[in-house]
């Protein structure tokens, strides 16, 4: 009688846990499709920046910004974009060993002597690297109550102004991209200094080889780059962390979808051994009974 008690518990327990991953499972799909509404409208428009900042500045020589300046990496900032909830796979997990390879693998130096920051944008990646003794110099964790462009402009002049202040000779933003529900693809980005030129080499080639851009540019190139920077590093931000937003919405998801799922399996496994439990018990209650009867009448 103990043992189907505690297989009732525990029935009941899974049935509970699997109401909540389905309710689970429900929200981040209707979160998801906001999120991928928003990254899905804002992808053809950065690239159409990028697009005619490198033909823009394929015709011009050199730039005077100063987020163009590509210094020697001494002094490094990561922004590393998680998720300020868990419950969602390998999501924040990936991430921080992300982070942590690249670190590893490109800024070791940078890490030893000091020199190397982290900007947590979302709790779990504040968390894991605030814990472990990195200089994490800020946390965004607030950004997703509230995502629009607006706040996380905010987040990205004031690493331009550390940026052109000489603080940081690197800015590279980790991150989450999103390609559907089931797949998201981990990323590192150079955001500072940007280089549109370099990063669209074999673009602005062709547009150097071709007739000239059919654009008309007023007040002049020069101050339409100027104009451009700017707006396309904080387009860059903004864009990894909306593709980070919907990845975490895709992957809690696919998590909660395949807990539910488990839980099913689970369930029907603990239901098969609760009655087992109670034929063998209705089993030994008829052998004891038939027993006596026999004794009786033996008696």
């Amino acid at each position: 009688m103990a043992n189907l008690k505690e297989v009732r518990n525990r029935i009941t327990s899974v049935s509970s846990t699997q109401q909540i991953t389905k309710a689970m499972k429900m929200v981040s799909a209707a979160k998801l499709k906001r999120a991928t509404n928003a990254i899905l409208q804002l992808r053809p428009y950065a690239n159409k920046l990028r697009d005619i900042l490198a033909d823009v500045s394929a015709s011009v020589e050199g730039s005077n910004s100063p987020f163009t300046v590509d210094r020697e990496p001494n002094k490094v900032l990561i922004v590393v974009v998680s998720s300020n909830r868990g419950l969602a796979g390998a999501f924040n997990a990936n991430v921080i060993k992300a982070t942590n390879n690249l670190i590893a693998n490109k800024y070791a130096q940078q890490h030893a002597k000091g020199n190397l920051s982290i900007i947590g944008i979302g709790k779990k990646g504040y968390d894991f690297f605030s814990k472990r003794n990195f200089n994490v110099v800020a946390n965004h964790s607030d950004l997703f109550s509230d995502l629009n462009f607006g706040s996380v402009s905010v987040v990205t002049e004031f690493i331009m102004e550390q940026f052109k202040e000489g603080n940081f000779d690197r800015v590279e933003v980790v991150y989450n991209q999103f390609k559907n529900a089931a797949v998201q693809e981990l990323t590192a980005e150079q955001i500072l200094p940007l280089l549109p030129v370099e990063e669209n080499k074999q673009h602005t080639h062709k547009a150097k080889i071709e007739a000239e851009v059919d654009y008309i540019i007023e007040p002049s190139k020069e101050k339409i780059i100027e104009e451009l920077i700017p707006k396309a590093i904080k387009i860059q931000l903004y864009k990894a962390v909306l593709d980070s937003n919907a990845s975490e919405h895709g992957a809690r998801m696919t998590a909660m979808d395949k807990a539910t799922e488990n839980a099913g399996d689970l369930l029907k496994s603990l239901k098969l051994s609760y009655n087992q439990a109670r034929q063998a018990a209705i089993t030994t209650e008829l052998t004891e009974i038939v027993s006596g009867a026999a004794a009786l009448s033996n008696g």
